[in-house]
């Protein structure tokens, strides 16, 4: 080990490896190469960095995966040039938010195969993240503050515990992979709304029940409701009078504004009346390779509009 530092401290090197070589702590002699910009750690027994550490302040990539790491040591938030970090097969359970704060320049995030649970909001901080990966992890949920990795390209979640994805994923307008065989989801977002290429999503929930048949209610509509579509009708008429009244009263405009759009009629209304699945194919709407079909959520007006022949729209049943 002693030879490989000297080699790249006198030979005015940039890149060290020192994967595989039973140690449990970063070498203090490693400090000194002030060029460094990779540094290969994997396959070890380290279970903390020390502070010095921050002294690279040149290191661009560190590979510190399968060892003994229990969290994300706080000085990696100091290492602001870092743009790659390989933390795979670790015993990691927390991200702590501080250590994300610090890292503005990275790129590439990899977490895989560790025990984490969460992922702070300050998640959001990692302006320039490209691809991350959190494949056989322990986690619940993901921030909403991921839409707001603009730059994200590739995300990896198979084999969690997800049973949601939060909407503001639609945020992520570069996402062209996402991953997310394996989880607890019984339904996925807009995703038509990314720019995909590739979507795994096999191993969920989406459909656990036969079909069965329908048992209609009588549809009885309630004044605000008969008036809410009447006057959402109205408001697409530019000449009519509820149009250019609307604006003077504030309560209603905003009462309009959380209306919907039958699927199938494509008539404004104001409550969901029945929320229904159609199945799309990716390799032929959006061409996409990796799965076949995809179910995804719709908002019809009616059993008038259910009932009708032609469609492939089928209703949600709950038991």
């Amino acid at each position: 080990m002693e030879k490989s530092v000297a080699r790249v401290l006198y030979g005015q090197g940039t890149s060290l490896n020192l994967t595989s070589r039973k140690i449990k702590a970063v070498p203090e002699c490693v400090f000194r190469i002030k060029k460094l910009s990779v540094l290969q750690l994997n396959n070890n027994s380290i279970s903390a960095l020390p502070a010095e550490l921050r002294s690279l302040r040149r290191l661009a990539e560190l590979h510190l995966g399968n060892n003994a790491l229990k969290e994300l040591p706080a000085v990696l938030g100091h290492l602001e040039s870092l743009k790659k970090l390989y933390l795979f097969s670790n015993q990691i359970t927390v991200v702590a938010p501080e250590v994300m704060g610090g890292l503005h320049n990275l790129v590439v995030l990899n977490l895989n195969h560790n025990q984490i649970q969460r992922l702070p909001p300050e998640i959001r901080s990692l302006h320039g993240l490209q691809h991350l990966s959190l494949l056989d992890n322990q986690l619940e949920e993901v921030p909403a503050e991921l839409g707001q990795l603009t730059s994200l390209t590739e995300l990896n979640l198979t084999s969690n515990n997800l049973s949601g994805l939060p909407q503001q994923l639609y945020q992520c307008e570069e996402l062209t992979k996402l991953y997310l065989a394996r989880n607890k989801l019984t339904s996925l977002p807009e995703f038509h709304l990314l720019p995909l290429r590739e979507l795994h999503c096999e191993g969920n929930r989406f459909v656990r029940c036969e079909p069965m048949s329908a048992v209609q209610d009588a549809e009885v509509l309630s004044l605000k409701e008969l008036v809410a579509r009447f006057v959402l009708l109205e408001d697409r008429i530019r000449s009519s009078l509820v149009h250019r009244m609307l604006p003077h009263y504030p309560a209603l405009t905003a009462l309009a504004a959380a209306g919907s759009c039958c699927e199938l009629c494509l008539n404004p209304f104001l409550t969901t009346w029945l929320e229904c699945v159609h199945f799309i194919s990716p390799k032929k709407d959006m061409k996409m390779t990796s799965v076949r079909v995809v179910p995804v959520r719709a908002l019809l007006c009616s059993y008038k509009c259910l009932n009708t022949q032609g469609h492939s729209y089928y209703g949600i049943a709950t038991r």
